[in-house]
Parts: structure tokens; C-alpha cells; sequence
């Protein structure tokens, strides 16, 4: 059976109209794994400066979303990246080989580079990224 997901940038003039739909799902990734601040993402995306990324599923006639990433992109002091900040999805097999969209739009923007925010299972998912930094944390009480 052949894939039927696509992927899909949301149009930051209509994110409105989605968000209120992929927000909770952004959400549930974010507090999995307290790398970011939702309310930062929702700032960011809701004005324009960062992209919500759609998988539509399209299998069963109906369109579906099977997963939901949000981007951003950042100057660093070596040039352009582009950070995926919040990604959630089911059935990861079949959305996870539309990175490369989101690959080819950030080389389109003169990104050096992409930088994911998430678990350490993303290595083992992704070809080509490696760990280059760690986050090293002390809960304090």
C-alpha cells in the first residue's frame, strides 16, 4: 500500500484557524520533555515567527493528522538554524521520512543546519543527526 502522508506547512496567516487543534498535542510533547515553554511556542507561532508542520493521513478517504511539528528558526553566532522546538505524533514510520521536507525549506532559507529539541530516542530515529551537545540538568528543591 502505497504512503499516503504528506506533509504540510500551515499558512501563518491561517494558523489560527488550526491551532486550537494541534496546540494540545503540541503541548503533551512539550511537557514530555520540559525543553521548551509552551506558551513561548504558542507566542511564536500565533505571531508568524515560527511554522506549524502538518502529517496528513489521508488513508481511510477522511484526512487525518497524524503528527504536528512546530519550527523556528534562530541566528546563531555560526549562521542560520532551524530548530524543530515540539514534535508529536502516532505512528511514527509513516510521517518520519517527511523531515526532509522540513530539511529542504530550511536550506531554502539559508539554514546551516537543523537542531531538534526532544529525547534522546530522536538519535536513534533520524539518520544523519548526531548528539553534538548535551543538556546536563540538576533538579533543585
Amino acid at each position: 500500500m502505497p504512503c499516503s502522508v504528506e506533509l504540510a506547512c500551515v499558512d501563518p496567516r491561517q494558523v489560527g484557524l488550526i491551532w486550537p487543534h494541534v496546540a494540545p498535542r503540541l503541548r503533551r510533547a512539550i511537557r514530555r520533555t520540559g525543553l521548551s515553554a509552551f506558551a513561548d511556542i504558542e507566542r511564536d507561532v500565533l505571531a508568524g515567527q515560527a511554522l506549524i508542520w502538518l502529517a496528513l493521513n489521508g488513508a481511510s478517504g477522511a484526512t487525518t493528522i497524524d503528527a504536528v511539528a512546530a519550527t523556528r528558526l534562530e541566528l546563531t553566532e555560526t549562521g542560520m538554524v532551524c530548530i524543530i522546538t515540539a514534535c508529536e505524533g502516532q505512528t511514527m514510520a509513516r510521517w518520519l521520512p517527511l523531515i526532509s521536507g522540513i530539511e529542504t525549506y530550511a536550506k531554502t532559507e539559508g539554514c546551516r543546519g537543523m537542531r531538534i529539541y526532544g529525547r534522546r530516542g530522536w538519535l536513534r530515529a533520524l539518520n544523519g543527526y548526531r548528539q553534538t551537545h548535551v543538556i546536563i540538568q540538576k533538579e533543585l528543591r
